[in-house]
């Protein structure tokens, strides 16, 4: 499995591309660390041993 994350609120993310991202997205936000890590977790966990091979996109709703 991957995981694929969205535009995500860090240090690094310009604030042109924060803006630009929450503008996309029907939350109206750019994901949080936690938002991406919440999905990892659960991906790494046995509630997911079902899921193989799959690209899980965590970007809040922006395709």
């Amino acid at each position: 499995n991957i995981l694929s994350p969205g535009f995500t609120d860090t240090d690094m993310l310009p604030d042109q591309y924060r803006e630009y991202g929450a503008s996309l997205s029907p939350f109206n936000r750019v994901g949080a660390p936690e938002d991406i890590a919440e999905v990892a977790q659960f991906l790494a966990s046995d509630a997911a041993r079902w899921i193989t091979g799959q690209n899980v996109q965590a970007g809040g709703g922006v395709v």
